[in-house]
Parts: structure tokens; sequence; C-alpha cells
């Protein structure tokens, strides 16, 4: 139906400097047990390239892989080029990408905490059944239910710590998740240094061991509290006051209570969240839904993650080295989100995607200068280079880990308005994972054909981000979640799509 002045206008005054409270020890033990959903997206990252390098699982699931990577002086780049191998750790996320959409009406309707028990049940039953695998029919199941529990806790975590967190460090507190991934990811690179020596037999370890943070997630699940904001949306407005007032450490939160109380009222009258996104003006969280997850996927830092075994085998390493190369580069990317967590609330969002952006295209573009000159068929890099490769893909990995890393998850999740809020984390995981999808499935043929310039195309994109940073993210940085709508109204490319007041939205379908 047709918005006009009767209906619901959400948050229609400031009251940020009204806001009291403080970071109480019950808020970072729930933002730390439900950051653990970050954890199982990481160690599926981290293990998937470890495995599908191990020669017991290749001559289990992927012979002519084996019999490929025994003739390595062949073609340096082209050896693992093989798309059943890469539909095994992408078929992952494409479940995921379906399993995000139907966890969005799921996380608005019955919480945050529901979609966090589904995530970790199917991601439990996934684990299980990879380990006991026998038949790729079985492995590819355990990879759909993977999937799901992947899709289930990126929708419902993000927006969990986002709407847990106080404002002036909502950036800090969000970033648990992706220093969660980075943990889950440095976990599976050592785990699979250990189990490669365990032939034939350690590659269901590394894959039967994902059980864990599932089983954390699932426990986690059912002890947290639901965060006030979707309480209050369900109409539990007394029990969302109680949560408030103790996860803020004080009784007076009126500020903070009547801006969700208002954000709710106009999100119990959208009945068509999805539909209602599309308006006019929710463009500008729309564009960053879509946009963040994409180039944040387009960095190619998941392809040097998944693949990072497969890619220093592919340079020269020896098994061992390789191994120990990718756990060393999961080490960086958790020690730069540390760098990320301690100054994105002083420094700001912009600053970091920036800045971390001009890095990473100058590591890249190093990276595709010395395998352009230095490496190509019946070829390995000198020791030299090799150390140098790993050098400069680390600081790639670290500047990856203090900037989009992190803030390609925080900044969708905290820009969307209650009504869109589900919605709006659901599009953001769908975009990610469809690129995810996309690169895990294409990028073993794109290494084989774009050889070295496979890390020049990453930095074109890289280039292209931050450029979209500079001019059309505004600063986040201190603003409430439920008053991001007036960043908008004064940026000077946004205010001219946003209408100054809800009410000169005609168009607004409810």
């Amino acid at each position: 139906m047709a918005g006009g002045s009767l209906a619901p206008t959400g948050v229609a005054k400031e009251r940020a400097e009204q806001y009291q409270g403080r970071v109480t020890l019950y808020v970072i033990i729930a933002c730390i047990v439900a950051a653990v959903g970050g954890s199982i997206f990481g160690y599926d990252i981290g293990i998937s390239g470890g495995v599908t390098s191990m020669d017991g699982f290749l001559r289990e699931f992927f012979h002519s892989v084996y019999i490929n990577k025994q003739h390595a002086h062949e073609n340096n780049y082209c050896k693992y080029d093989n798309q059943g191998l890469a539909a095994f750790t992408s078929s992952l996320y494409l479940a995921g990408l379906v399993a995000s959409l139907v966890a969005s009406p799921i996380t608005r309707n019955y919480g945050r905490r529901a979609s966090i028990i589904c995530g970790g049940i199917s991601f439990l039953g996934g684990a299980t059944l990879n380990a006991a695998s026998a038949n790729m029919a079985m492995l590819l199941l355990g990879r759909i239910m993977l999937g799901v529990g992947i899709g289930f806790g990126n929708q419902a975590v993000p927006l969990y710590l986002s709407e847990m967190a106080p404002t002036h460090l909502r950036g800090a507190l969000n970033m648990m998740f992706q220093l969660a991934t980075t943990l889950g990811i440095f976990t599976a690179n050592m785990i699979n240094y250990g189990t490669q020596k365990l032939e034939p037999w350690g590659w269901r370890l590394s894959l039967g061991l994902a059980a864990i943070p599932a089983f954390l997630m699932t426990v986690g699940g059912f002890l947290l509290p639901e965060t006030p904001n979707s309480l209050i949306e369900r109409g539990s407005k007394e029990r969302g006051k109680k949560v408030l007032v103790r996860i803020r450490g004080t009784d007076n939160v009126e500020a903070e209570f009547q801006d969700m109380v208002d954000a709710s009222e106009l999100a119990n009258a959208i009945k068509h969240p999805f539909r209602n996104i599309l308006e006019r003006r929710n463009r500008p969280q729309l564009v960053m839904a879509i946009c963040m997850p994409t180039f944040q996927i387009l960095t190619g830092i998941n392809s040097i993650l998944f693949y990072a075994p497969v890619l220093f085998q592919s340079m020269g390493f020896g098994r061992n080295a390789s191994l120990y190369s990718s756990a060393l580069t999961g080490a960086v990317l958790a020690g730069s989100t540390l760098i990320s967590i301690a100054t994105v609330d002083r420094l700001g969002r912009r600053a970091l995607l920036i800045s971390g952006g001009i890095q990473m295209i100058i590591c890249q573009v190093i990276v595709a200068i010395i395998l352009g000159v230095k490496f190509g068929d019946n070829q390995e890099l000198t020791k030299g280079y090799s150390i140098l490769v790993v050098v400069v893909i680390c600081l790639f990995v670290s500047a990856f880990g203090w900037s989009w890393g992190p803030l390609g998850w925080t900044v969708p999740s905290e820009i969307f308005p209650l009504e869109t809020r589900s919605a709006g984390q659901g599009i953001t995981v769908t975009v990610n994972l469809l690129f995810t999808f996309v690169i895990a499935q294409c990028f073993l043929a794109m290494l084989c054909h774009f050889k070295f310039g496979i890390f020049l195309f990453f930095a074109a994109w890289i280039t292209v981000m931050t450029i979209f940073v500079y001019f059309f993210l505004p600063e986040t940085k201190g603003v409430p979640i439920e008053e991001m709508i007036f960043l908008w109204r004064k940026h000077w490319f946004w205010k001219r799509i946003v209408p100054e007041y809800p009410e000169a939205d005609k168009n607004e379908t409810v």
C-alpha cells in the first residue's frame, strides 16, 4: 500500500548524544560466543585448500588430478585445473547462497538466535558426513550441509553483533566475526599441516574437526540472549528493554530504547522487506549490500586462502613448504584483524578501506611481475624469489585483514534500518557467497589461462573498489545503528536520492 503522512516513519530525530551505557562483561561474552559462528566459515576456507592438495584425498576422489600432480613439470599453472575439484570447494558456497535467502525471514520472524542454532546444527551434520565420506555423493552432500550452516550463520551473526554492541564500539565488537573467521582459517591451516603427514586418512580428520566450532556455535545459540532490537521488533518490548538495560549496564536507556521502538513500528508495518528494500529511500543501503561483498571477494583473497597450498605448490614449493606457507598467511590474517579491531572506531571505516586497498594493489602487481618474469612452464622460482612472493602475499593478506576483510561484513550489517535489516543482510550474504562460488569454481581455470595475469585482474578490481569507497561510502563511525538514515541525507551524492523525510517517498511499498 502507498505510504503517506500517517504511516510509521521510523526514527524521526537524532538522539545519539542521549545514549547512555558502558561496555559490560555480559555483552562482551555474548559477542565472543556469537562470533564463534565466524570460525566455521573460516575453518572451511582454510581446510578446503589443504585437503585438495593431499595425496590421499586426491587418490580417493580425484585420481586424474593426482596423476597430473605427479607431472608437475609439464604445466605449472594448470596441473590442478579440474572442474570436479573446483566443485568440491564451490558447492558449499552455492548451498550457502540459497540458505541465506531462507535464513532471512527466519532471522526476522524468529530472532537472530534461531538462525544461529539452525546454522550450527546443519554444519555439525555436514562435518560428520564429510569425515565419513565413502563416495562422491556423500562428499558433496556433506559440503551442501556445511553450506546451509554457513548461509544461516553468516546471515545472523553479523546482525547479532551489530545490535548488541554499544554505538561507540560497534565496529570493534562486530569485527569479532572476522577475527573468529581468521582464527578459523589459521587453525585449519595448522591442522592441515599436521594431518597431511597422516596418509592416507589425514584428510578425514581435517574435515571432521569442523564439528568442534559447529558444536560450540549450536550450544552458544541456545545460551545467548536475543538482541533487544529483535525482541522489540517481534512485540516483546518489556523483555527487549530488560535485555537492553542488562547489556548497557544502566537503567537510563530511554533514548536508545525509543529509537528501537520507533524503528520497530516501521518494521512491523513493512510486510515485504525484500520488496521494500528496492524503494528509492533504501537505494544507498542496497548498493552497499551488493557492492561491499562483491568487492570483498574480488580482492582475490579467497582465491589465495582457498588454494594457498595449491598455489604455492604450483610455484614450485614442496608439499610441506606449501602448507607451512599457507599457515603463515593464516596467522598474518588473524593478527592483522586485531589491528582493525583496535583502530576502526578511532580511525573510521573509510581510512582503513582506502589505505588497505592501496597496499593490496601494490602487492598484487609485485607478485604478477615476479611470476611473469621469473616463473613459467618447466620453471620453478628460486629460493630467494619464493621467499619474496610469500612476503608480498603476507603483506597483501595483512592489508585485507585490517580493511576489506572485517569491514566487508561490518559496514553492510550496520547501515540498514530495522525494517529491512534481515533482508539487507540476506542480500549481503547471498552476494558474498555467489561471488565466492564463482571465484572458487573459476579460479583454477583462470590460473591456468591467465597465469600471472590473474593477480593483475584482481589488482584492477581493487583499484575500482578503492575509488568507490572514496566517493560513495560515508563514514559510519560513531553513528547509532537506528539513526544511520541521517547519514545518507547528508552525503554529497546520496542526498539527491534519499528523501529528506520518510513521507517524501510516495512510492513506499508496505
